[in-house]
């Protein structure tokens, strides 16, 4: 595999943000694991819909200014600098939030892209907005995520995906093309897949 670039999703794949999302769903009354910007998109009361939207983005700025680099992030950005591999974000957070986080944690993407500038995963849209903007395929690029979401992206975008599971592995993570538990061990994992190994 030509590895040409690598994109990633941001909390709980490069971050750990402590965004609370049951706290949230409580603030807004939705229901235990309602999806919620789908949720917002779908609320007919324009007052409602900006309340949320209001609470959203509380809780998104204060996990903002919590948030710390998951271990072995920054090593790994490094070494796909040393290879010229090209890296990009893609989130379901606000472009605010990304722009604190990345100025805190000292990160820097050839392209971030967030909610507002491209439909919330799993739609792959994303995804192949970052590929045509590097003008590569998708067989030459990585999407390294957490949550199912990311996977059914990555897949709908015909893109290697590489589940970020330090924990527990979840029930969808068979789905995923490689799974990476540590990115002590990401290094290797790009070694094995730029010679065919799965």
């Amino acid at each position: 595999m030509d590895i040409r670039g690598i994109i990633f999703d941001l909390d709980d794949t490069l971050i750990r943000s402590g965004l609370d999302f049951d706290a949230i769903r409580q603030d807004m009354g939705l229901q235990p694991g309602q999806l919620i910007l789908e949720s917002i998109e779908q609320m007919d009361d324009p007052k409602r819909q900006a309340d949320c939207l209001r609470i959203l983005r509380e809780h998104e700025l204060r996990s903002a200014h919590q948030s710390t680099l998951i271990p072995g992030v920054t090593d790994f950005l490094s070494d796909l600098q040393a290879r010229e591999v090209k890296t990009a974000v893609l989130t379901r957070n606000s472009r605010e939030t990304v722009s604190i986080v990345f100025e805190r944690l000292d990160l820097n993407f050839s392209i971030a892209l967030t909610r507002e500038d491209a439909p919330p995963k799993p739609d792959p849209s994303g995804l192949e907005m970052i590929c045509q903007q590097w003008g590569v395929e998708s067989s030459q690029v990585l999407f390294f995520g957490d949550f199912g979401f990311d996977i059914q992206a990555g897949q709908r975008a015909g893109i290697h995906t590489v589940l970020f599971a330090p924990g527990d592995l979840p029930e969808f993570a068979s789905e995923a093309d490689s799974v990476l538990r540590d990115y002590s061990a990401a290094a290797a994992l790009i070694d094995q897949l730029s010679r065919g190994c799965k």
